[in-house]
């Protein structure tokens, strides 16, 4: 059975990049450990200035960013000295622990040609004890990533464990990640190893329970529900889930299970304590007030309580 089915809502990450982002959600913040889900492109329009697609450099704390591109590439560069293009079926894993700054940066306009540029973000939640934890970065190539097929079936393991497929990917807590893609008519279970479960409809319709869903849904499944997922047409998706952290705090691109750890990153950012990535430091993501954001910046998500 469903616990929640999650509509896609739009949201601008940078001036001329939107997405679709469903968590975190009202009535559903968190899937496991994920507590963050945005979906961007594919783009169908080149802007004018195509550097407006990019994201300046701006912090995070308390979390894992997981980027994973479907097409196009984006380079990342980060306060740790990390520069790193990211294409196509690769995994750039940054853990942010007691604070990174990091950007974003679409600097080959050829990759972004024909609606190329697509490109899926999470953020993993740290548990308590890792939430201090050094920053750190990580790149996967695809052949890290273990796969699996059945009839009508591939799926590659982005991270953790399911369908008996284990990762390379470092994680810090109980969970998985997967990108799935279906032919018309194939037929899946849910992965029975972890509590919590979701699927993101990236691109197709699927049904489950007699009912049909759509692209830009994220289906939440109930605890212990053993339902049967069936391709109505081709689908691309992303699955995603693990075990409970407990209660989080997002404000912005923070992260915490401490109110008062979210307001110290705060002022570290505005006093200049969370380093620029030293080859991208000609410009910043400001300190949203409380009531607002600046122009070019990733939208804040409400704070959870």
């Amino acid at each position: 059975m469903l616990d929640i089915v999650i509509k896609a809502r739009i949201a601008n990450i940078s001036e001329a990049m939107k997405v679709k982002r469903i968590l975190p959600f009202r009535l559903r913040r968190m899937v496991g450990p994920f507590i963050f889900l945005d979906h961007a492109g594919p783009v169908a329009e080149v802007p004018k200035t195509w550097s407006s697609l990019d994201v300046k450099p701006h912090p995070h704390i308390g979390l894992s960013t997981v980027s994973y591109l479907f097409n196009g590439q984006v380079t990342h560069r980060d306060s740790l000295g990390v520069e790193q293009v990211i294409r196509p079926g690769e995994v750039n894993w940054m853990t942010a622990g007691s604070g990174i700054a990091h950007s974003e940066r679409f600097e080959n306009p050829a990759a972004l040609a024909g609606g190329a540029l697509e490109m899926i973000q999470t953020w993993v939640a740290l548990p308590e004890k890792d939430e201090e934890s050094a920053p750190s970065f990580a790149n996967y190539k695809p052949e890290q990533l273990p796969v699996f097929t059945d009839t009508g079936v591939w799926m590659r393991l982005i991270a953790g464990n399911a369908y008996g497929l284990a990762g390379k990917v470092t994680t810090h807590s109980p969970l998985f990640y997967l990108h799935v893609e279906l032919e018309q008519g194939a037929r899946f279970g849910l992965p029975p190893e972890h509590e919590e479960r979701g699927i993101y409809i990236a691109k197709g319709v699927l049904e489950v329970n007699g009912v049909s869903y759509r692209e830009g849904q994220m289906l939440v499944f109930t605890k212990g529900a053993d339902s049967l997922i069936s391709a109505i047409t081709s689908s691309t998706l992303m699955m995603m889930g693990g075990e409970p952290l407990g209660e989080r705090f997002i404000w912005w691109n923070f992260v915490s299970s401490r109110k008062e750890r979210i307001e110290q990153a705060k002022e570290d950012w505005k006093q200049g304590r969370i380093l620029l990535p030293p080859t991208d430091n000609e410009e910043f993501i400001p300190l949203p007030d409380d009531n607002s954001r600046p122009a070019g910046s990733a939208p804040r998500p409400e704070p959870l309580s």
